[in-house]
């Protein structure tokens, strides 16, 4: 079936799946995350975790979140056999933990026939990233990666509108990430994140720069091919980056541009994308999700707002679970994405098939775009700021939801 002849209703669940989850212990903002976008799409139970490295963390935490005893675990790998043995065993787990653990902890659970669902950046080498999709490839494992802000209704609107040709022919993308907590980063979690042995060779560009690069390849439907980077630090003096201005380029050599900054005052989370064709222009924000700008040249501009009908396409509709009015934000985008995760994993354990496009969740490949786009940027910067492909060294690596 033809992704224009998509139904817009996904199928019903058979059962809640039952979910665990690595990391997100006490003082963790992530797992919780996690968590309550699993609880609200309603088709998942969370059973299970190792929420700490530390022991005693770990069974504080443990039951904290009401885990039965004998499955509050301290070990992962622990977890990932007792677990993949036991009749009412989880059905895939939620890697919350710092960057440099993923690929040991996603390796762990996959070897047990257990679905992945990872936080970003993938992992912190483009190799151990290779290593997942060709693992994911062997298995036929379900394995997503939570790149959540593709999952809001507006997001998904904008990425149909493109794909119908309402803009016309593409002619520049542009996207923007802006916060100022790194201006004064305090705790565990601050430290951690410019750390480079923790979070790898990049900070701010792997940190919020990979959410950049994965919208506009979402929404525009065209993998980003090549970057050129400049990388600064601004903020108080750290190891890694905290801000960077890249050009880059889109499949079609549609030129754009990517800036971030995680020591910009006054900003909090502004992620924005702007669209350009040669007949109209797109703009989302994601601190007003609920507003889609849509405007024709010559004629005024279009608000889109989240809602059944007046426009809004059958993917974005899928993602409407309350009238226009009341507002709908970054947790209900988390449902989404844990909806779609678990109707591709239930399909998988069923034996069952979709139509072609249901499901647009971001995939093990798109966390491995992610990392390759991290390192090339990375690259582009040292090197004067030259441009450096984006594209990933292994056959067939399309995704971003097919394009």
């Amino acid at each position: 079936m033809g992704k224009e002849n998509i139904r817009a209703d996904f199928p019903r669940a058979e059962r809640r799946l039952r979910l665990g989850i690595v990391g997100g212990g006490t003082g963790s903002f992530i797992g919780q995350v996690h968590a309550r976008g699993a609880r609200l799409s309603n088709r998942w139970d969370v059973v299970a975790g190792a929420l700490s490295s530390r022991p005693e963390v770990a069974q504080e935490s443990g039951r904290a979140w009401l885990f039965d005893e004998e499955r509050i675990y301290t070990d992962y790998r622990t977890m990932a056999q007792r677990e993949a043995s036991r009749p009412d065993g989880i059905d895939a787990v939620a890697i919350t933990t710092p960057n440099n653990s993923h690929h040991a902890i996603a390796c762990a659970f996959m070897e047990n026939g257990i679905d992945i669902i990872s936080d970003k950046p993938l992992t912190t080498t483009l190799d151990d990233a290779l290593d997942l999709v060709r693992r994911q490839r062997s298995t036929g494992l379900v394995f997503g990666v939570t790149y959540a802000y593709a999952a809001s209704a507006m997001v998904r609107q904008a990425r149909q509108m493109v794909r119908e040709g309402m803009l016309g022919t593409l002619k520049q993308v542009h996207v923007e990430y802006f916060q100022e907590w790194a201006l004064a980063p305090t705790g565990a979690g601050a430290r951690w994140r410019v750390n480079p042995s923790i979070v790898g060779p990049t900070f701010t560009t792997g940190d919020i720069g990979t959410h950049c690069h994965h919208l506009g390849a979402f929404v525009c439907g065209r993998p980003l091919t090549a970057v050129r980077a400049e990388f600064h630090t601004l903020g108080t003096p750290k190891m890694l980056e905290d801000t960077a201005f890249m050009h880059v380029r889109y499949d079609g050599d549609i030129p754009g541009t990517i800036m971030i900054s995680q020591v910009a005052p006054g900003a909090h989370c502004g992620l924005r994308i702007r669209i350009f064709g040669d007949q109209a222009s797109l703009e989302w924000n994601q601190e007003k999700p609920e507003v889609l700008h849509f405007c024709r040249f010559g004629e005024p501009a279009r608000l889109l707002t989240r809602g059944e009908g007046a426009g809004i396409g059958m993917h974005a509709a899928r993602f409407v679970h309350l009238p226009r009015g009341h507002p709908e934000a970054l947790s209900d985008a988390w449902g989404n994405l844990y909806e779609e995760f678990a109707i591709a994993i239930e399909t998988r354990r069923l034996g069952r098939t979709l139509p072609e496009g249901l499901l647009e969740y971001p995939t093990v490949v798109d966390g491995a775009l992610g990392v390759k786009f991290i390192e090339a940027a990375l690259a582009s910067s040292q090197s004067g700021g030259g441009w450096t492909d984006c594209s990933l060294p292994i056959s067939d690596a399309i995704s971003i939801a097919d394009m």
